[in-house]
């Protein structure tokens, strides 16, 4: 039996995709513009959102994390920071697993107050390991140092989850239901005819 779905490899490309694609071009614009990294968070940190409430595995949001750092570094090959967010990507899926899926997307309340708070965590690290091992000193003296940097990416994190958990309770709210949930409400047993 296969661990990923047909259905789970789709959604990992695609928020794969999406990130990297979106990230490499779109991220390095808004920095230029506003010299915060709040877009790149944003964006990884919604796919991400979506890809745990699709699959519901570990692994699942590591892999997107892999694959976007490739596509990232595909198109834009000098940008070894997003190695930050690959390491945020897996302390983003062990700290939903820990949570449990089930319990995370039960309501859209606990799809708030769980997905959130994960997103912050996982930017706060992504931004501690680009500001340790990537950064240049004197933009790290602009925001206060490596922990400076860190509540940065922590803020894109919030941003990130809160618009990742909307996207959830939207398509929940709309009847979109996971291969999970679809299995849940087919009835185990026929009834019985006369």
């Amino acid at each position: 039996m296969k661990y990923f779905k047909s259905n789970d490899i789709a959604i990992m490309a695609l928020s794969a995709a999406l990130w990297g694609v979106l990230n490499s071009i779109f991220s390095p614009i808004f920095f230029q513009m506003f010299g915060v990294p709040f877009l790149c968070d944003l964006i990884g940190f919604a796919a991400l959102t979506l890809t745990v409430w699709w699959t519901r595995k570990l692994g699942s949001t590591t892999v997107v994390g892999l694959v976007a750092t490739l596509i990232n570094f595909i198109m834009n090959p000098g940008a070894l920071h997003f190695l930050g967010f690959s390491a945020a990507s897996v302390v983003f899926d062990a700290v939903s697993w820990l949570v449990r899926y089930d319990n995370a997307f039960r309501r859209s309340s606990y799809t708030f107050a769980t997905m959130v708070p994960i997103s912050t965590l996982s930017g706060a690290v992504a931004g501690f390991l680009i500001g340790t091992f990537f950064m240049a000193t004197p933009a790290l003296v602009r925001w206060g140092g490596v922990l400076g940097w860190a509540a940065l990416h922590a803020v894109g994190g919030v941003l990130g989850g809160i618009i990742g958990a909307m996207l959830v309770v939207a398509l929940v709210s709309r009847g979109i239901q996971t291969q999970l949930n679809r299995q849940a409400s087919i009835p185990t047993h026929t009834p019985k005819t006369p």
